[in-house]
């Protein structure tokens, strides 16, 4: 039983606490399907970027081998590549999601810092390989994290809509029944006196 009085400014605000449930419930169901479809569709993007990074390492690698053979150890060569620091991060929201953007530039190595004659195409060919696994780990890297907090938001926003579906609407639905039921009992006990009080007045008249 509803541990409410049954007033009709109860009952007001009852129905206006209701309405405001069953509004925020749709809300939460509109914002639920738009952040899992936003989920699903960067979960097949991970796909493929997955499945390109792994072609593009073996392509790199296989380029690297090369390289080794008529070059030796390229570890030398590599070291004296700079260290990048073109990564930026910004974000971007939906429906409240603070999502990550990586951008990387897409320059490939300066041949210079390593030499034009020391080294051969074999390794320029694997430079440019392993930048282009660096664009796309970053963007596999964002997709990744993209999805972790869409997923996180999906399952707040479930056991929200949850919790007002399942507790909240049918706690409200229950007392305004209760108050209207207490009402409109009310509203016929008040009827019967009248007329019973009525009727004694006609009797007296009638005496």
């Amino acid at each position: 039983m509803p541990q409410v009085f049954p007033t009709k400014a109860n009952l007001m605000s009852t129905k206006k606490s209701l309405e405001l449930a069953r509004l925020g419930y749709d809300l939460m169901d509109r914002k639920r399907n738009i952040l899992v479809r936003e989920m699903m569709g960067l979960i097949d993007e991970a796909k493929a970027v997955q499945e390109s990074i792994g072609t593009v390492y073996e392509k790199a690698y296989a380029a690297l081998r090369k390289a080794s053979l008529t070059l030796g150890d390229c570890s030398r060569f590599a070291e004296a590549i700079p260290v990048s620091d073109d990564l930026k991060i910004d974000y971007r929201s939906v429906m409240g999601v603070e999502i990550p953007t990586v951008e990387v530039s897409e320059q490939v190595t300066d041949v210079s810092s390593f030499g034009f004659f020391q080294t051969n195409s074999d390794f320029d060919e694997a430079c440019a390989l392993f930048s282009k696994v660096k664009i796309l780990t970053a963007r596999l890297a964002e997709i990744e994290n993209s999805v972790c907090r869409l997923a996180d938001a999906v399952k707040k926003t479930q056991k929200r809509s949850n919790a007002l579906s399942n507790i909240m609407i049918p706690r409200f639905e229950v007392t305004v029944k209760y108050i209207t039921d207490a009402l409109e009992e009310k509203e016929r006990e008040d009827f019967s006196r009248l007329k019973i009080t009525k009727k004694n007045k006609d009797n007296k008249k009638g005496i």
